[in-house]
């Protein structure tokens, strides 16, 4: 088993945009959950796009999406000026 890195050695997430995707579409009130993220329906996804403070709020959005039953796609890091427009 490998030891776990030191705090000091691990990358602190930025405050930066995120897309998220899951699985299916996702109900306007289980989307109320998900305040302060534009969402956007895809034929088998529902596609989470918006601000994360930091590696805490990261995994708390995790832990939401996991609570809600929710089947995470995939998680990503966004470049806001390669966003499309619209």
């Amino acid at each position: 088993m490998l030891p776990h890195p030191a705090l000091a050695d691990c990358p602190a997430v930025r405050s930066t945009r995120y897309e998220i995707r899951v699985k299916g579409r996702i109900g306007r009130r289980t989307l109320a959950r998900f305040e302060g993220f534009e969402s956007q329906f895809e034929p088998a996804e529902t596609v989470l796009r918006g601000q994360i403070t930091d590696q805490a709020a990261l995994h708390g959005l995790l832990d939401k999406i996991e609570g809600l039953g929710l089947e995470l796609v995939e998680v990503r890091q966004v470049d806001d000026r390669r966003q499309p427009a619209g």
